[in-house]
């Protein structure tokens, strides 16, 4: 650590333990800006030393040898910013340090501030996450993502409606939440202080249960009901927005209303050919070429820009629509959109795998990016687990173990099983 100056040591310290999260957060000056902006030198020493998985703010306090009162005080400025997370569990406060994404980055641009520079971080965040491709690989590489995209229920004919599961349907996540949460989109909020965002109505992000009551509780979201969510719902989509939802079946964490021009997912995907940043639905696009006059509606429509009008193959034929199934996120917005009835959903030959909750999802994505020592045995103040942590990730990267994981079936005992082990662990 000798080369790293004096005043950039806790931020660097603090960017190296972040980059430990499952998405991620690549060395780069602009992120050292960012950190510098939201943490004070003391605030980053702390977040620095607080695990990835939620720990008793007693048992920190104790290992930081930090009275608990005055930590939970600076654990609750931190909080309010939207830096950590800072949970209730039978009158228990546990504390986990916020990733990147999904965590401060959303927290801070979800809502209007006073409090902090948000043209500044607004152009440094651009930046970090646009002007080269390190940040987006380190989020979406691989295969298991954080979020998934929904088919629109009426894009779909009613006979084959019946095969759209409960998970899949926006209506459904909505009405079966206890509560929810609405905010601004933090994308469109960001492109906004850049004068960049597009005319899309902004407060579209929603939240449920738990995830929903932490954020209303910090004045980051406003509790609306259920038929006000629905309302929302139809407006997003007449605004001809996709709807992409936390990749999960059970307790369904958030629901965003998403652009095509200021979508981070969306962007990452269009600008550094990221494949399926966003996962798609288990619904392809089919268009009826016998039918289409080639009104570019659909093309305009489109949110990753697939679809696209080519000449007909004799010359006196005018366009027709085609577009490219593999980058299809199966959204359904084109098929809304068409009014000649030309294009409709079909459903995908191989049915796409969504992980049943979020610790799954998790468990996945770290076993993916070679982060689960990270995951499991994070604990940066005790030995042992440093030390299984490095045995782990050994484990992880040795050539067989990666031979394993890149043959599916095999992958998929190998993944039951690693989950099934860190469940009991945990």
């Amino acid at each position: 650590m000798g080369h790293i100056g004096n005043s950039d040591r806790e931020y660097r310290l603090l960017q190296q333990r972040l980059d430990y999260n499952i998405t991620g957060a690549p060395y780069s000056p602009v992120f050292i800006a960012i950190l510098k902006l939201l943490f004070s030198t003391e605030e980053a020493e702390l977040a620095r030393q607080i695990p990835l998985r939620p720990t008793s703010l007693t048992v920190l306090a104790c290992k930081l040898g930090i009275p608990v009162e005055s930590l939970k005080y600076k654990i609750t400025i931190m909080a309010e910013r939207g830096l950590v997370f800072d949970l209730e569990y039978k009158g228990e406060c546990y504390v986990v340090l916020a990733p990147v994404v999904i965590g401060f980055f959303e927290f801070i641009f979800m809502r209007t501030r006073d409090e902090l520079p948000m043209k500044e971080l607004a152009e440094l965040f651009d930046q970090y996450m646009f002007q080269d491709d390190r940040f987006a690989h380190s989020i979406f590489e691989e295969s298991t993502q954080l979020g998934r995209s929904l088919v629109r229920e009426e894009a779909i004919f009613e006979d084959d409606y019946t095969e759209v599961l409960d998970w899949e349907k926006a209506s459904l996540v909505i009405t079966s939440a206890k509560t929810i949460g609405l905010s601004l989109c933090a994308c469109r909020h960001k492109a906004s202080h850049l004068g960049k965002s597009c005319s899309a109505p902004q407060k579209t992000c929603m939240t449920f249960g738990n995830s929903a009551e932490l954020l209303i509780k910090k004045g980051m979201a406003e509790p609306i009901t259920t038929a006000v969510s629905m309302m929302i719902l139809e407006q997003c989509k007449t605004a001809g927005l996709v709807q992409i939802a936390d990749n999960v079946q059970k307790n369904v964490g958030f629901l965003c209303n998403c652009c095509g021009c200021c979508c981070g997912m969306l962007q990452s995907m269009k600008n550094f050919n990221m494949g399926h940043a966003v996962v798609t639905s288990n619904w392809v696009v089919q268009i009826n070429n016998q039918k289409c006059i080639g009104c570019n509606s659909c093309v305009k429509a489109c949110p990753l820009g697939v679809i696209s009008l080519v000449k007909g193959q004799q010359t006196n034929k005018h366009k027709k629509a085609v577009y490219e199934e593999d980058l299809c996120l199966g959204c359904g917005v084109c098929v809304t959109t068409c009014k000649f009835g030309c294009i409709q959903m079909k459903p995908r030959e191989k049915r796409v795998l969504v992980p049943e909750t979020t610790f799954d999802r998790m468990i996945a994505m770290a076993i993916e990016r070679g982060k689960l020592s990270h995951f499991i045995f994070d604990d940066p103040s005790r030995f042992s687990h440093r030390a299984l942590g490095r045995i782990a990730s050994v484990i992880e990267k040795s050539p067989p173990v990666k031979a394993l994981m890149a043959i599916e079936s095999i992958k998929s005992v190998f993944c039951r099983s690693i989950i099934a082990g860190a469940k009991k662990y945990t």
